[in-house]
């Protein structure tokens, strides 16, 4: 009998289909070539989060009947896919399953094959862009949310009945908005809805790609809102970097370029980070931060893949700052510790 060794082999093997998404920084879909590279440990995860791997496996047999693993997996420092982990869990859904993922269980077995510790939950807003985004992939029908959602954003529904829209239902909307007449009412919410349903539009935006009218409309909004809100309308741009570049210089000649707002760029709009200027008003707020602050964003952000090259050449950059200087200079001391 051969050995299963990774995720993918254990699912192909037992007759499944199955897609997985990345549920740390955005949800989206992970392409399956590039997840086979992760887990032969031929290249490392393309979107770490705090050193770790955070993804959802969906999968199915042909009963249609779908199955879902949240995962959270250890990297190395070279953002590869420290396999003892993967091996323990595979070993673990082995011993429970035998090699039918589909199998059914009882409910001593579900609830230790659910609390083992490489499980985790994502938040309510990653869960609702989940689902609906698989809803959507596998072209299943939309919440019973939805419709209510549709009405409210539409104008159909007066705007202090915020209370009742769910947040599946904004989902939904946001998924599809290429259906229908979903992009003109979601551009067009913005003028009615209440800053709630504003900002959970945004929580919802913020993993998808928006054209360029939506995206106009966000960043709008973001540059007339209230201090305490534009980072949700700079989340919902991180598909946009020529916006988010915008953005970014408006929150810094606001003032607001704050621990929160570097977290929010770091964790959602990192992609901007490939441009130089950008970058350099990034490192130079983060310098004016806490030196173990400093290190511990500059050690998410160095080990996403698409970033590594240029954050390295910042160590070595003559023209930094004294300031940002300094705060390599500590960082380097922590790691020579």
């Amino acid at each position: 009998m051969t050995e299963i060794t990774t995720l993918s082999q254990f699912l192909s093997t037992a007759n499944t289909q199955f897609q997985v998404y990345d549920m740390g920084r955005r949800v989206q879909s992970i392409d399956m070539l590039a997840f086979n590279q992760f887990e032969n440990l031929a290249s490392p995860y393309p979107y770490p989060i705090q050193g770790h791997a955070q993804f959802a496996i969906v999968f199915w047999d042909a009963s249609q009947q779908h199955y879902i693993w949240f995962l959270k997996l250890p990297l190395d420092e070279r953002g590869l896919l420290s396999p003892a982990p993967r091996t323990q869990f595979i070993k673990m859904i082995v011993e429970a399953l035998g090699r039918d993922p589909t199998k059914d269980l009882t409910e001593a077995e579900q609830q230790k094959l659910a609390n083992h510790p490489f499980a985790f939950t994502p938040s309510a807003e990653k869960l609702a862009v989940f689902n609906a985004l698989v809803r959507k992939q596998l072209n299943g029908k939309a919440s019973a949310q939805y419709e209510y959602a549709y009405q409210y954003l539409s104008g159909q529904v007066a705007a202090d009945k915020w209370q009742q829209v769910g947040l599946q239902g904004i989902a939904d909307i946001s998924v599809r908005a290429n259906e229908l007449d979903h992009q003109e009412q979601l551009i067009n919410s913005f003028d009615h809805s209440s800053i709630e349903v504003q900002i959970a539009l945004c929580q919802c935006l913020e993993h998808l790609t928006l054209n360029k009218s939506l995206a106009d409309r966000v960043f709008e909004q973001l540059l007339n809102t209230d201090k305490q809100n534009k980072l949700y309308f700079l989340r919902a741009l991180a598909s946009n970097q020529e916006l988010t570049q915008q953005a970014i210089s408006h929150i810094q000649e606001q003032g607001i370029l704050d621990a929160e707002a570097l977290i929010t760029i770091a964790a959602r709009n990192w992609t901007v980070l490939k441009h130089d200027h950008t970058r350099t008003i990034f490192l130079e707020a983060l310098a004016g931060q806490e030196q173990h602050f400093f290190n511990q964003i500059f050690a998410d952000i160095v080990a996403i893949p698409s970033l590594r090259t240029q954050i390295l050449a910042e160590l070595r950059n003559p023209n930094r700052s004294p300031r940002l200087a300094s705060a390599i200079g500590g960082l380097f001391k922590v790691i020579k510790s």
